[in-house]
């Protein structure tokens, strides 16, 4: 290895072949327990989801001119908004269906994918005004004040979701061990981390749903049929445009118009702006420390390209809702990666992405995927939907949101009351003047113009 690579590689620099694929493999890993668990959580076909992902991520990287090296992945920011729409929307059969398989109807995907489109429109026009007023403009339109309570609650409503999946409703021997592998992979994951450093530090979803499923393994083993947590593979999660021998092309579905799709999903982008753009700035300052060892100058600076990443990440929404995939934005794991690599080489990420797209027609993963035991699934919804409530309030400190002020106190008070309020009073959706607003958008939507009006006094804004 030459002294140049010991310090790693800069965005344009390219791995040799053998390299460059363990690189993008890694890369592959480190996004996939949370891309999956999305999938799994909302009821989207996970061959999609993962399939939609690494198209997403390959014309990020076109769009951007090959210059910013982020991975576009699923955003469990989305979950309670896809929840609420699809419990609007759709049938009692449609519901029953989504409850017995763990698949979304194909109708109510397609509303999804609508909203998921139009939410794209969102990043977009933030990009825009990155690009027309300069990188301060966002944090006055969404202040901490705004995006960490929003982020509190879209956590916080998926709280029951996350126990009714950990905790069965009856009581009996076969439900005790559901409670057990549901609390071993929860205190694992923990756990997992707490300790585990390097790259095991990076997947500890991954690992945690591995041991959660090795406890149902031996409790099954112990204890026969009767104990047997793991899921049949229905029928619906192996759909397929084409298939031969093990592989299969992904079942892509066309979007449907919504307006409760619209209403519901396209507000939740507000709360993944703030994440998207410190995320580039967390790259700037990685990037420019390898540059530094390396003794190169970087031809471009990566914080000055806030605008094209937002644009870019609306751009990936509508790629991602078109094919049927859920909205999301640049991930931090795959971040947190390179940082600990140091290598931000933007050809190991279209590898990745390229890797995503050919793992996503490979059956026999699928079905693995399926076949995770629910119990697994609310062990893991328990942690990830507490730490998406736990980043609002990391966000609120980070920014040093002034908890005396009355206008901060009326904003975070009102998004918190009206989302949270909205989900256990109303299940998920207000009414209000005749029209159903999901809760979340509904707080966001409030909180925003709130905001906005009380600043109209404060000389400061």
């Amino acid at each position: 290895m030459g002294k140049n690579e010991m310090y790693g590689y800069l965005p344009e620099e390219k791995p040799e072949i053998g390299k460059l694929l363990v690189y993008a493999l890694q890369q592959v890993i480190v996004m996939f327990p949370a891309t999956i668990a999305v999938a799994l959580i909302t009821g989207f076909q996970v061959s999609t989801t993962i399939f939609a992902s690494g198209l997403a991520t390959l014309c990020f990287i076109l769009i951007t001119g090959r210059k910013i090296p982020l991975y576009y992945g699923s955003s469990f920011a989305y979950l309670s908004a896809v929840s609420s729409m699809a419990m609007a929307e759709g049938t009692a059969e449609q519901l029953a269906s989504w409850e017995a398989t763990g698949i979304l109807p194909t109708e109510l995907i397609s509303k999804a994918q609508f909203g998921i489109i139009m939410s794209g429109f969102v990043s977009i026009a933030a990009g825009l005004l990155v690009r027309k007023f300069g990188k301060e403009t966002i944090e006055k339109i969404l202040p901490a004040s705004i995006t960490g309570p929003i982020s509190m609650i879209i956590g916080l409503t998926l709280a029951g979701n996350a126990l009714g999946d950990a905790i069965p409703a009856s009581e009996g021997a076969y439900e005790n061990a559901w409670v057990v592998v549901s609390l071993v992979t929860l205190l694992s994951t923990i756990l997992y981390s707490k300790y585990l450093k390097g790259f095991l530090g990076q997947i500890p979803l991954l690992l945690g749903a591995a041991t959660g499923s090795l406890c149902a393994a031996l409790i099954y083993a112990i204890g026969g049929a009767d104990f047997n947590l793991f899921r049949s593979i229905p029928d619906e999660a192996l759909n397929s445009l084409w298939s031969v021998g093990p592989f299969a092309v992904p079942a892509f579905s066309l979007p449907t118009f919504s307006m409760t799709s619209l209403l519901a999903i396209m507000p939740i982008a507000i709360a993944t702006i703030p994440e998207s753009t410190a995320h580039m700035y967390q790259l700037d300052i990685y990037v420019n420390d390898v540059a530094k060892k390396k003794g190169k100058k970087m031809g471009y600076s990566l914080i000055d390209m806030l605008d094209r990443n937002l644009i870019g990440d609306g751009i990936c929404d509508m790629i991602s809702g078109v094919v049927g995939g859920p909205a999301g934005t640049n991930y931090g794991e795959n971040i947190s990666t390179m940082a600990i690599t140091k290598v931000f080489s933007v050809p190991v990420l279209v590898a990745a992405s390229v890797i995503a797209m050919v793992i996503s027609c490979f059956t026999p993963l699928i079905k693995a995927i399926y076949g995770i035991p629910l119990a697994v699934i609310g062990g893991l919804e328990v942690y990830l939907f507490g730490a998406i409530a736990a980043q609002g309030i990391a966000i609120m400190i980070d920014k040093k949101v002034d908890m005396f002020s009355s206008k901060n106190i009326a904003v975070i008070a009102s998004i918190m009351v009206v989302g949270l309020g909205g989900q256990y009073k109303f299940g998920g959706n207000i009414p209000f003047f005749g029209f159903s607003i999901p809760c979340v958008a509904g707080a966001s939507i409030f909180g925003i113009a709130l905001n906005a009006l009380l600043s109209i006094w404060d000389k400061e804004d």
